[in-house]
C-alpha cells in the first residue's frame, strides 16, 4: 500500500465540497465522506488499476457521487491533484505538480 498525499488546492476542493454537503445533509456528508475513504483506500492499494488521462493523471471515478479523484503515482506515494466535481471544467487542476 503506498502513502497518499493531497495537492494543497485539493485539500481545500475536498473541504468546500464536504462543507456544501454538510450544510444540506449530515448524512450526505457522511456519505461523500465514505466514498472518499473507500476512493482513496483503493487507489493507494493499487494505484496502477484506473486509466491515465491525456494529462498524465490516473482518474477514479466515485461510484455514487459526482466527484473524479485525480491522482499521479510517484514512486512510494500517490499524489492526489484534485478532488474534482464532474461538472467543472475538464482539465483545470493541470498546472497541479
Amino acid at each position: 500500500m503506498k502513502l497518499v498525499r493531497f495537492h494543497s488546492e485539493a485539500e481545500q476542493e475536498l473541504a468546500e465540497h464536504e462543507a456544501w454537503y454538510r450544510q444540506r445533509s449530515e448524512v450526505a456528508a457522511q456519505g461523500f465522506l465514505l466514498e472518499l475513504d473507500h476512493a482513496i483506500a483503493a487507489v493507494a492499494e493499487a494505484p496502477e488499476r484506473w486509466p491515465i488521462g491525456r494529462h498524465g493523471d490516473r482518474r477514479y471515478v466515485f461510484p455514487r457521487y459526482p466527484f473524479t479523484l485525480l491522482y499521479r503515482v510517484h514512486g512510494d506515494h500517490v499524489f492526489i491533484t484534485a478532488v474534482a466535481h464532474q461538472s467543472r471544467r475538464p482539465g483545470y487542476w493541470h498546472h497541479r505538480k
